[in-house]
């Protein structure tokens, strides 16, 4: 919709190749939606001897409660004792009940992601041997309950409301400052504050339910309540509705007193005012989302939040926009009919919102797929596809408007002149027949006359402006562009919903190291491990890989391997090894290897001095502050 559409058009093809291109750029650590990398006892394995504990190994922080870690017996009956312990940066563990029978043991999960999205699954695993189990049900998850399925709705509908409100009211300000007497329009912005308002609300009850145990009947829970206003969502929920007032305000001062003044310097002056605090509160409520959702963990928080929000601020200026325009375009009264200058300005201001928007997805795009193949093997890159898919189509019908729009300009002025010597000529008969009406004592049958002729011109104008064929058409296309824009919001509150493409392959590439893992050292004799780690500080996630080989009594040979989330050789500064059998009472026995090359540490005739359940700790320092621990139980011997 801009009136020079070829430079235009070749330089978004451009940028829109470069979104591509750019996702081709090298991987970095994981990027949110926790993902199960690991767990001991591992998924299907049959032990001989009864674990102490059980422990899950995510791709990043998770939060916990209670209930978020059961281990169920063959008959269904919970074994675990305590509560879920943070043991080392993304491993968390829960006790075993001692002299468990033989048999087959469920693992059930329930976490919430440093995202804020739940996180849930089940895996079995067997002592001396598989058995039947009464165990089926458990691990669902919340998003595939009704609550589930109302949470997802409450946060299209926010979405929507706030694109309705951020846009329409920037629509009036920078497009159409005659618009905020409109009533259609004043309908429009009022009732997006209504419904993000509405969905706030609802989203804050059913939070709660949603996180845990995803039943109906614990929405109103006000203990759940109570948690959930703990939580880093429930602050950014608060936090929206305090900016909501502040948004309503804003309404009625761009509805009332902007809307009565006439004076051109004071209205100039109220503009620029009503337009930097609107952008405030618009970035403010577009920071409640960046602040609590994928954009506030993972890789590069701190350039991610700001380019979430401006990603959303331009969403709202361009759809919201659009919106309006529509509206405009529909309802508005045919004595104010929008002006073709006013279409132009929104025009131009589509088109800067469609660069900023390709710009900040092509950050985002990379930050959550980092590859070519996450585009078909994962769901979100499979909905990304679906995503840009339908900005693309949304930009074509865009550039059909954009010619309708040049035909427009013309036409309107040519039919407002007319117009104005309409009302002319019909201010002057009323005035002559009023003066009439007034010497024969019949002033009333004259203002009478004087309103029928009013609604006449206004039907007539209304039948002159559905007529104009140029205003049809542009009607027609920005109607078809409101309706791709419905489907695409849609697929995009899915898009936040579903756990990123790079933390799904970094998933099942942990999870297939570990099974290959571990069917190796039963056949071979030899013993690997897979722990991953997270020191906490910047470029701090990997995997480290312990090879200990014949994982006997006796002299051993131990290779350690450090790598990224993406399977690349990690140079570190640090490795240390240390060997505890808890039983006897025996050490812990350090290790110190030698550095070999990158990513890879070695040590000869590592003692074993009896057989037994040891506890391997490993201990990984990524700088001169960051390191952690992290271990794993082992037969030795």
């Amino acid at each position: 919709m801009t009136r020079t559409i070829a430079p235009r058009l070749r330089t978004l093809v451009l940028l829109l190749l470069a979104v591509t291109g750019a996702l081709l750029a090298g991987a970095g650590p994981a990027s949110a939606h926790a993902a199960l990398t690991g767990s001991d006892p591992a998924q299907g394995v049959v032990v001989d001897k009864a674990p102490t504990q059980v422990s899950l190994t995510f791709s990043e922080k998770v939060a916990m409660n209670d209930d978020s870690l059961q281990v169920l017996d063959p008959k269904g009956k919970k074994v675990e004792v305590g509560s879920p312990t943070n043991v080392s940066g993304t491993t968390y563990a829960v006790q075993l009940k001692s002299g468990l029978a033989k048999g087959t043991y469920t693992v059930a999960y329930q976490v919430v992601s440093a995202d804020s999205h739940p996180v849930s699954g089940a895996y079995t695993f067997s002592i001396g041997a598989p058995s039947q189990t009464v165990v089926s049900g458990v691990g669902t998850a919340a998003g595939d309950t009704v609550v589930g399925w109302l949470y997802g709705f409450g946060r299209y509908v926010s979405y929507a409301g706030y694109i309705v409100l951020a846009g329409g009211a920037a629509f009036v300000l920078a497009c159409w400052q005659r618009g905020s007497g409109v009533r259609a329009l004043q309908r429009l912005v009022v009732g997006g504050w209504l419904a993000l308002t509405a969905a706030t609300l609802w989203l804050l009850l059913l939070r709660g339910s949603y996180t845990s145990s995803g039943k109906f009947g614990d929405i109103f829970d006000l203990d759940l309540l109570g948690q959930v206003l703990q939580t880093k969502t429930g602050a950014a929920l608060v936090s929206r509705l305090l900016l909501l007032a502040a948004a309503a305000l804003f309404i009625a001062v761009l509805f009332g007193a902007y809307n009565r003044r006439e004076e051109a310097e004071e209205k100039r002056d109220l503009t620029f005012g009503l337009a930097t605090g609107g952008v405030v509160v618009a970035a403010g409520l577009a920071a409640s989302w960046a602040m609590a959702e994928h954009a506030s963990t993972g890789l590069q928080p701190g350039i991610a939040m700001p380019v979430d929000v401006l990603h959303l601020l331009a969403v709202a200026a361009w759809l919201g926009g659009l919106t309006a325009l529509l509206v405009a375009l529909y309802r508005a009264p045919a004595d104010t009919p929008i002006e073709a200058a006013a279409v132009h300005r929104f025009s131009r201001l589509a088109f800067g919102s469609v660069l900023t928007l390709v710009a900040t997805g092509t950050y985002q795009s990379w930050r959550q797929l980092g590859s070519w193949s996450a585009f078909t093997e994962t769901r979100y890159g499979q909905l990304l596809l679906v995503k840009i898919g339908l900005v693309a189509l949304l930009v074509g019908i865009a550039w059909i408007s954009r010619r309708w729009t040049g035909r427009l300009t013309d036409i309107t002025d040519t039919v407002a002149a007319k117009k104005a010597r309409q009302r002319e000529k019909e201010h002057v008969s009323a005035s002559k027949t009023a003066g009439k009406g007034a010497a024969s004592g019949d002033g009333k049958r004259a203002a009478q006359l004087a309103r029928q002729r009013a609604v006449a011109d206004a039907a007539r104008q209304k039948r002159l402006r559905d007529a104009d064929a140029n205003r049809f058409g542009l009607r027609r296309s920005v109607l078809a562009e409101a309706g791709v824009a419905v489907v695409l919001l849609a697929v995009t509150t899915w898009l936040t919903q579903t756990e990123p493409g790079r933390t799904e392959q970094e998933a099942k590439a942990a999870t297939s190291s570990s099974s290959s893992s571990s069917s190796s050292s039963s056949s071979s004799g030899a013993l690997t491990l897979d722990m991953p780690f997270d020191t906490g500080g910047t470029d701090g996630k990997g995997l480290v890989r312990l090879d200990l080989d014949p994982a006997r009594v006796g002299g051993n040979e131990m290779h350690v391997y450090v790598q990224r989330p993406n399977g690349r050789a990690f140079d570190i500064p640090e490795v240390k090894v240390a060997f505890t059998l808890t039983e006897k009472k025996i050490g812990p026995l350090p290790v110190t290897p030698d550095h070999i090359t990158t990513g890879h540490w070695t040590a000869s005739s590592v003692q074993i001095p009896m057989a037994g359940d040891w506890k391997i700790a490993v201990t990984v320092r990524t700088s001169d502050i960051d390191q952690v621990t992290v271990s794993k139980n082992a037969q030795i011997g």
